[in-house]
């Protein structure tokens, strides 16, 4: 009886805030003016810059078309850039294609943002490319990886080895940026299309969540901020909503726009206050 009267509270505050966020999703997605800070604009336009309608898709044509080493001397090019020039506000998002397909007219104003995502990347490769932006000096890093890391069959200890390495390395580099761990997002379970469905149905969400909040302990170990974005995108079986995905494994432009808020408030909550 005791149990269940100190926990519920806690659940309603946690759910008063998941919705709280939605709904705020959904006033940004009425009121939100048409285009960001596009810093990147005229370099590369086919990369971040490209239209937000083409961007949360799994099949863009011939981007698809560039290899791994391609993508990482486009990441290097367009760092080289935030470093020469500065950015006033610099924030970068690293990871895979979620962070890769973010639609930059839906990322937080009020900031520039550098895209350091790939397509398939895993917490190895991501480990190993960190370099690229050593000389740049953003206020804010923000990462999210390990899904490709579970498609691939990596195991937990893996992912987890290799976020620490990630933030210590981070820290060691960008003394004074916010470094953000952000959640691994659930998949769509039975509902999912996506191309490589099997692989996706061998992960349970289950899993997914406790290593979401390993990455948790960890953030607060090695003294990074750690952001649950977990809940905005998980319905009742567990799984990420349908309505926020393109195929049970990416995300839809109404799924970027959930995210994007999520970053806006996290920031003017935990980071700004911060400073």
């Amino acid at each position: 009886m005791s149990t269940s009267a100190k926990t519920s509270p806690t659940w309603a505050i946690l759910s008063l805030i998941t919705n709280g966020i939605l709904l705020l999703a959904v006033i940004l997605l009425i009121w939100r003016q048409q285009g960001v800070t596009a810093f990147f604009a005229d370099i590369l336009p086919n990369h971040a810059n490209a239209d937000a309608s083409s961007q949360p898709t799994p099949e863009l044509g011939n981007r698809h078309k560039l290899n791994y080493q391609q993508w990482v001397d486009i990441l290097k090019q367009e760092a080289t850039v935030a470093a020469e020039k500065r950015p006033d506000h610099l924030n970068i998002i690293v990871g895979d294609s979620l962070s890769l397909w973010f639609p930059p007219e839906l990322l937080p104003e009020g900031r520039n943002w550098l895209n350091q995502g790939i397509s398939g990347e895993n917490s190895t490769g991501l480990l190993k490319r960190l370099k690229l932006f050593d000389r740049t000096q953003p206020e804010t890093i923000f990462v999210m990886i390990g899904i490709n890391d579970l498609i691939q069959g990596k195991d937990d200890e893996i992912i987890l080895q290799n976020h620490r390495r990630i933030v210590r390395y981070l820290r060691q580099v960008h003394p004074h940026t916010q470094i953000v761990i952000q959640s691994i997002l659930p998949h769509g379970g039975k509902q999912a299309n996506w191309e490589g469905r099997e692989k996706l149905l061998a992960i349970s969400n289950s899993r997914i969540q406790k290593l979401n909040q390993q990455l948790q302990t960890i953030a607060k170990t090695e003294g990074v901020k750690y952001l649950n974005l977990h809940p905005l995108f998980v319905n009742k079986q567990g799984h990420l909503r349908p309505e926020l995905s393109t195929d049970g494994l990416h995300l839809n432009s109404q799924g970027y726009l959930v995210w994007s808020s999520a970053l806006q408030l996290y920031s003017q909550m935990e980071l700004e206050g911060g400073r």
